[in-house]
């Protein structure tokens, strides 16, 4: 699962960079940054909550 999660989270991040470095792509960037922030909040919560288990 934090595989996974690592996995997103590079994807996300390269999405956000191709965004800012193409001219006219930035909606990608923003896209990148926002499913970036949610998959680690996801992830974050998700390993503090099987931590507690």
């Amino acid at each position: 699962m934090l595989a996974f999660i690592g996995i997103l989270l590079l994807i996300w991040l390269v999405l956000a960079v191709l965004g800012f470095v193409i001219k006219g792509l930035l909606w990608l960037a923003i896209i990148g940054i926002v499913l970036f922030v949610a998959t680690a909040a996801w992830g974050w919560l998700k390993r503090k909550t099987s931590n507690r288990a």
